[in-house]
């Protein structure tokens, strides 16, 4: 089994923006510490819920560091690799080493969709050009590029890839991987309305989206379910589900910064070519967060 810090909830920070679309590292600092202060295990930045296909590759290593420094060394920060060309994910990879982070989450290469043999060289270029631990992450539903359970195998031979993040909405996956290697990689859910199901199945964590503005009823599922306290942690899911639906969608980033902005008061601005939610949408995304707001669980009365 992979390092500890590979396991528990682990927060997919938003990159906020000011009116003009410019990143506010101040506010990337108070988000990590609500996230740290609210009992998550780990941050991730610049990744998909980051925006990542707006932000250059200075901008993400700017972000990097500013989240380091606001974590003060008590919760470990993970850069997101997700760029269009091997070479560039090299090159980040690196910076990130520079930075000391605690690891990596590292996508298939954008835009390209490679056969298998190539996204496989892919992986194992990033694995020889660093030495920081790496989750894979798989979402074919967003990326077109599976990963599949054969070619996690064939990448187990790879000491630093620790642990993956199963996102192709297929839950079977998560059987046939410990079927195939055991507990070789810590397995990671990010889908947020698969979450518990995926925990139950043997993931031992979850990179979590509505984590941004309601992190401790996050927690409080993962902690009730490491603990086979499936029941509560049932209750607090299905309160939870309208809101976990919001990050299954093309719209998630412009859905979870408005659920951030009206729960926590941050900026919902986006960067082009995605544009803020407005009528219906914007209306049908406030209905959820209202009602949720209505009948938020009391987490005392679970011992947390």
């Amino acid at each position: 089994m992979a390092d500890s810090i590979w396991r528990g909830v682990h927060a997919a920070i938003t990159t906020k923006l000011d009116e003009d679309e410019n990143i506010d590292l101040d506010a990337v600092r108070a988000d990590v510490r609500f996230q740290i202060e609210s009992g998550v295990d780990a941050v991730v930045c610049c990744g998909s819920l980051g925006e990542a296909s707006t932000l250059t590759m200075d901008e993400k290593t700017t972000i990097a560091a500013a989240a380091k420094e606001a974590a003060s060394g008590e919760a470990p920060v993970i850069l997101t690799i997700a760029e269009d060309s091997t070479r560039a994910a090299v090159r980040l990879a690196e910076r990130a080493a520079e930075l000391d982070l605690a690891g990596l989450m590292v996508l298939p290469a954008m835009r390209y969709v490679s056969a298998p043999h190539e996204t496989i060289r892919h992986f194992r270029t990033l694995a020889a050009a660093t030495d920081l631990p790496i989750m894979v992450y798989n979402n074919p539903v967003a990326y077109t590029v599976d990963i599949s359970p054969a070619m996690f195998a064939e990448l187990a031979d790879e000491p630093n890839f620790v642990a993956m993040k199963e996102s192709s909405g297929d839950v079977r996956r998560i059987t046939d991987i410990l079927n195939l290697v055991g507990d070789r990689y810590a397995i990671f859910t990010g889908v947020d309305d698969l979450a518990l199901e995926s925990l139950m199945l043997g993931a031992v964590g979850w990179v979590a989206g509505l984590v941004c503005a309601f992190p401790r009823e996050t927690v409080a599922i993962y902690r009730l379910a490491s603990h086979g306290r499936y029941e509560e942690a049932r209750e607090i899911y299905r309160w939870f589900m309208p809101l976990l639906h919001l990050d299954v969608s093309h719209r998630f980033v412009q859905n979870i910064k408005v659920v951030e902005e009206m729960v926590r008061g941050t900026s919902p601005v986006v960067r082009a070519p995605r544009l803020a939610l407005d009528g219906e949408e914007l209306e049908r995304v406030r209905q959820i967060v209202v009602a949720a707001l209505e009948t938020q669980p009391d987490l005392a009365r679970y011992g947390l």
